[in-house]
């Protein structure tokens, strides 16, 4: 754990500040939308910008990490994110915020390939799993600090406190990796400089691999599921169809977040001590897009009134999901240590345009419905968009079971 706590856990310091910015919009939201006046589809459109800037630089950034390393990228993109902060808190108006969250989303936008990078090359290939969940389980605790204690932060020190707060811990941070993570693995010669078109082009190579045709659909779609809900509409699915109020439903989503933990930490694990008893590196994967398609039959089955019953299959759908990374480290193990950071990011900028379609598709489906009373979407369009979306993974798993091309 000495080599974890010095390689791999400030790279994962980094990724908890990556979730704690996805996530505390929803706790901030309110307060932005009263000061600058923002409607829902404004405020929406806030949280959206943070996501394209993400998206949009996860290619640049896999490029730059397989040239130059984890360690002088995170540290760069560490204060480009305390920047990011910073910007926000200094907003006077809508449009700082929103290029504050812009400048933010590109900061963290290399959370999990660096760390992917950095374990690839200073752990064994049935370790890499293993202590990518560790380091994701370390980043998720993000997510849980920008709800509750966020919320018990505001009355002391305003939002933009907590935007100052994040923008300290970012700088924080950068220098810890600066300081503590190696330049390169053990034995590792520096990669081979050559033109920059030529490293360009290696992405062409990557998407055209048989293997990543072969298995990133499925891979990016696992995770995407928890973006897609957990980020949007596990909530509303509570309302609407399970009928609970605030209380439970808050009950429930914290059901959520841990299996997203226990998901994170078991599954990479798992996936590690399957591989070194000579199992496929797919295999927890494979297992995890059975669960999570079970998990959708069920939901489409509409369980209501037992929130014991709705907390084990939202808790087991979370866990499920969150078995995303260790389908990167198998996919990235048929690839070369060099193009490491690359093949994440491929995988990444797949996973996020997913989010963005199914995001839109499931909200697009409940409209076809009239509102309800209450002003929430009808049951059956949420049946139909969970057909849809296990529709999807039978498609990838049957694109799995074709053999590879090469």
């Amino acid at each position: 754990m000495r080599q974890f706590a010095r390689i791999t856990l400030p790279l994962a310091g980094l990724n908890f500040v990556n979730q704690a910015s996805r996530t505390m919009i929803a706790t901030l939201g309110p307060l932005l939308a009263l000061e600058f006046a923002l409607s829902a589809s404004e405020l929406g459109l806030l949280a959206a910008m943070f996501f394209a800037a993400y998206a949009a630089a996860q290619l640049p950034v896999g490029l730059a990490i397989d040239l130059w390393g984890s360690r002088r990228v995170q540290t760069v993109l560490g204060l480009v994110a305390a920047l990011g902060f910073a910007i926000c808190a200094l907003a006077t108006g809508p449009y700082g915020l929103a290029f504050g969250r812009v400048v933010t989303g590109v900061g963290i936008s290399a959370g999990l390939i660096a760390m992917l990078k950095v374990n690839t090359q200073w752990y064994p290939r049935d370790r890499v799993a293993g202590m990518t969940g560790l380091g994701v389980l370390v980043g998720s605790l993000g997510s849980i600090a920008a709800t509750v204690p966020v919320a018990l932060l505001v009355p002391e020190i305003g939002w933009r406190g907590v935007f100052w707060v994040l923008a300290l811990m970012s700088v924080g941070v950068a220098g810890w990796i600066w300081a503590s993570v190696p330049e390169r693995g053990p034995g590792a010669a520096p990669p081979p400089r050559r033109a920059l078109g030529a490293e360009v082009a290696e992405f062409g190579r990557i998407f055209r691999h048989p293997t990543f045709r072969r298995f990133a659909p499925s891979v990016a779609l696992l995770s995407a599921m928890n973006f897609t809900y957990q980020g949007l509409w596990a909530g509303p699915w509570l309302r609407d169809v399970a009928g609970l109020g605030d209380a439970p439903r808050a009950l429930l989503l914290l059901c959520y977040a841990g299996g997203l933990m226990a998901g994170s930490v078991g599954t990479g694990q798992a996936a590690s001590l399957l591989q070194q008893r000579g199992g496929h590196p797919m295999l927890v994967p494979w297992a995890a897009m059975a669960g999570i398609a079970a998990m959708q039959l069920l939901l489409i089955a509409q369980p209501v009134g037992n929130l014991v019953v709705l907390g084990a299959i939202w808790f087991l759908f979370a866990l499920f999901s969150a078995a995303g990374p260790a389908g990167y480290a198998a996919i990235g193990q048929r690839f070369s240590a060099e193009l490491a950071g690359r093949v994440a990011t491929a995988i990444n900028v797949t996973m996020l345009v997913l989010v963005f379609l199914l995001q839109n598709a499931i909200g697009w489906i409940l409209d076809l419905w009239p509102r309800t009373e209450s002003g929430g979407w009808n049951a059956a369009g949420y049946g139909w968009a969970l057909a849809m979306t296990l529709a999807l993974q039978v498609a990838a798993a049957l694109r799995m079971l074709r053999p590879e091309k090469v």
